[in-house]
Formats: structure tokens, C-alpha cells, sequence
């Protein structure tokens, strides 16, 4: 081998390898210091759009837990007012057995009715004022609550409903809960007849009216129709408040599960719900908007129209019920009315009863939601730390390994350039 000065390749092949040394005892450190093994995109581009993945359905699912726990902070509240509810009336029953017994005369008849109305009183004001965060309990509509992991094929949705709570309407009778596997109809406001554009939540409507038709479990059928609503945004509150157990959001096609549609906007309306023709099961069968065109009004018959998608919904469980007791109606001024009221208020008490089942279920169904997730959230985590965290045993043996490279890679350096320095030996 000869030499010469020109090229000293065997420094330049001492310095890349040191350069590579260095570069993966950079790298080394890195894992040590920051716990992960994946710290940008060059060090597992797959791996990290896998951990990102993970990170977002932890978060979905921590975030998920708490809205389980608000949705059982609600019905705690409402429980709690109904144990009050049923105490009034136990009152009460106490009040229609004293008048009914006929030993009482005339104005001791109206002392107890005194107190009789004045429990109906109460009843009325716990079911007005009870609120959670600010909004009401009792004959709010439905309360959507959300949980999912952030994807599409795992979202749930409990339509908990809380009936009015008056003297009217004490607790609820007939209730029954439903469950949706996931189906959604979209309602595309954008291919109706002489579209411009997308359709916007501000958007006037011409009509004003939806229908839904439903069957009950008994066989019987009947309708919810929503009316008032002046704009595409009022509408899809009169659905939520419809007490159907639907939930309708403004959203794209693509969103809704109805590719055909793409980006067109419309509202989708979430629930047991789909558009045969009529009813035929129990349960929410059939919607029917009045007619019109595009942007000022919601058509079923026009273009593009109300598709259903089987594909891409949010499972959801809904409560239907009928209307409680009605006590306004009794009094206890005679011994009769009294007699009549105890009937009235026995049934009262039952409803609440059925009111406060359904309620307890709900607690019950939202607690189990909850430890679900938990335990989903636990196995998640495990995933992304089985991807993601440093392997201590593998990177403190790397780091042994380039900090040895390292030195030997300096030294291979030096000597590769005192090398050079023979040359001048034979000069002399």
C-alpha cells in the first residue's frame, strides 16, 4: 500500500463511523432522558402515528368517564328531589285518611286540605327549581350523554329523559327503553330543489313542522310534532326536545355515514329511528317533514332527500313514557274527595316509583359505563406503553455500547491522522 497526503481515508472512514456513534448515542440519551422511545417521526414514523392514535382514544375515554359521572351527578339530583316527591305524598295519603275516616268536621276538613294543596304546592316547586348546572331536571328534554374513545364505531349515546314533575304529572307510567345499534338518519338540506349551497344553521324555513311517528310496545301508535322552529338551528332544538329520545346535529353526509352525499350539509337525526313506510315495530319508525325547497324549508321530497346510513351512528339508548298521576284535581274538603284522592295519590306514589326505577337503572347503567372505560382506558394505556416507552435494559446496554464506540472512534481517529504524519519521515 502506498502513501500519500491527497486523501486520509482512513480518517474520513473513522469519522463517519463516529458520526454515526455519536448521532445513536444522541439518540440513546434521548430515550433515557424523555422515557419514550419514540421522539419525532425519524425514530418510528408508524409507530408514532399508532401512539398518537392511542393518546387521542385515552383522552376520549378519560374525558368519556367524567361524562358518565355528570350524567349520574344528574340523576343523583333527581333521585334525591323524588325521595322528597315521595314523602310529600306519603303526607298527603296520611291527610286523605284522616278526612276520609268522616270524624272530622268542617274546618278541620279545610285544614287538611290546606296542607293537601299546599304539598301539591311543593311538588310543583321541586319540579321547577330543581336544577343541575344551572338548567332544569325535570321535563328538560333529552339529556344526551356522550362516551366513545373518539372513534366513530364505539360512540354511545344515553338519552336519559326526565319527565315533567307537577301536580299535573307526578313520575310516569308505561316507560320503556329502547336501544339503537348505531343508525343514523341524515337529512340532506343541500340537494333540495334549487340548491345554491351548502345549507346553513341560520337558515330560514319556510315550514315550520316535523313529525315523527312512532309505535308504542302496547301496539298503540301516536305522533311528536315539533312546530315554531324558524331556522335550520331551531329545528334540530325542537328534535332534541321532541321527548323521542332523539338527538339531531348539523353536520356534513360524509359525517353522518352517507358517503353519497359527501360534503353537503343537513341534519342528522340520531336514535331508534329509520323512514319505513309507517309504523310496524315499537319503537320511532317513521319521520315525515313538510314539503318545500331548499335552504328555506326541510323536505322529504326533495332532491337528495332523507337517506338512512347503517354505517358510521352513534348506538343510542332512549326512554319513552307516559304521562304521571294528576292530583290538581282532588281536594279534601269532603270526606268523599278524600276517599277519591287516596285513589289518585296511591297511583301518584307508583309512578314515582317507576319514575325513580328508571332513574336508579340509569345510575346503575352509567356507573357500569364508567368502570368499562376505565377498564378500556387501563388497556389503551398499555398499548401505547408497550409502543411507545423506553426499553431501560436495551437502552442502557446501547448506551454502553456507543459511549465504548465513542472512545474507540476518537482514538481510531487519531491514530488514522498521526498516520499521515509518516510521510514526513521520509523527507528527512
Amino acid at each position: 500500500m502506498s502513501l500519500g497526503v491527497l486523501n486520509n481515508l482512513n480518517a474520513t472512514y473513522a469519522a463517519n463511523n463516529l458520526n454515526n456513534t455519536q448521532s445513536n448515542l444522541s439518540k440513546t440519551l434521548q430515550q433515557l432522558s424523555s422515557g419514550s422511545r419514540i421522539n419525532s417521526g425519524a425514530d418510528d414514523a408508524a409507530g408514532l402515528a399508532l401512539v398518537n392514535g392511542l393518546q387521542a382514544n385515552q383522552m376520549a375515554l378519560t374525558q368519556s368517564q367524567t361524562n358518565a359521572q355528570e350524567g349520574v351527578g344528574l340523576l343523583q339530583v333527581a333521585d334525591g328531589a323524588l325521595s322528597q316527591v315521595t314523602n310529600l305524598l306519603n303526607r298527603a295519603v296520611t291527610l286523605a285518611t284522616e278526612v276520609s275516616n268522616g270524624t272530622l268536621n268542617t274546618s278541620q276538613q279545610a285544614a287538611a286540605n290546606q296542607e293537601y294543596q299546599s304539598i301539591l304546592s311543593e311538588i310543583n316547586n321541586i319540579g321547577s327549581t330543581t336544577t343541575y348546572n344551572q338548567s332544569k331536571v325535570f321535563g328538560a328534554g333529552t339529556v344526551g350523554i356522550y362516551t366513545g374513545d373518539s372513534s366513530t364505531t364505539s360512540a354511545s349515546l344515553n338519552n336519559l329523559s326526565i319527565s315533567t314533575l307537577s301536580s299535573t304529572n307526578v313520575g310516569d307510567t308505561a316507560g320503556a327503553v329502547s336501544y339503537s345499534a348505531g343508525q343514523n338518519t341524515f337529512f340532506d338540506i343541500s340537494a333540495g330543489t334549487g340548491s345554491t349551497g351548502n345549507a346553513q344553521l341560520t337558515d330560514t324555513l319556510s315550514s315550520t313542522t316535523m313529525t315523527i311517528a312512532y309505535k308504542n310496545p302496547d301496539g298503540s301508535t301516536g305522533s311528536v310534532t315539533t312546530t315554531g322552529a324558524t331556522t335550520v338551528g331551531g329545528l334540530i332544538d325542537a328534535i332534541n326536545a321532541s321527548g323521542r329520545g332523539l338527538t339531531a346535529t348539523f353536520t356534513t353526509a360524509s359525517a353522518a355515514g352517507y358517503g353519497a352525499g359527501g360534503s353537503d350539509t343537513g341534519i342528522m337525526i340520531s336514535g331508534d329511528v329509520n323512514t319505513t313506510s309507517g309504523p310496524t315495530t315499537a319503537g320511532l319508525q317513521q319521520i315525515t317533514i313538510a314539503a318545500g325547497g331548499k335552504d328555506t324549508s326541510i323536505s322529504e321530497s326533495a332532491a337528495g332527500g332523507l337517506h338512512d346510513s347503517s354505517t358510521g351512528g352513534i348506538a343510542t339508548i332512549s326512554y319513552t313514557a307516559s304521562a304521571g298521576a294528576n292530583l290538581s284535581s282532588n281536594n279534601l274538603t269532603t270526606q268523599s274527595g278524600a276517599q277519591s284522592a287516596l285513589t289518585v295519590l296511591n297511583s301518584a306514589i307508583a309512578d314515582v316509583a317507576a319514575q325513580d326505577g328508571y332513574i336508579g337503572a340509569q345510575i346503575n347503567t352509567l356507573n357500569s359505563v364508567g368502570q368499562v372505560l376505565s377498564t378500556q382506558q387501563q388497556n389503551v394505556q398499555a398499548a401505547q406503553n408497550a409502543v411507545q416507552a423506553t426499553d431501560y435494559t436495551q437502552a442502557s446496554s446501547n448506551l454502553s455500547k456507543y459511549e465504548i464506540l465513542s472512545q474507540t472512534g476518537i482514538s481510531a481517529l487519531a491514530q488514522a491522522n498521526s498516520l499521515q504524519q509518516e510521510v514526513t519521515k521520509l523527507l528527512q
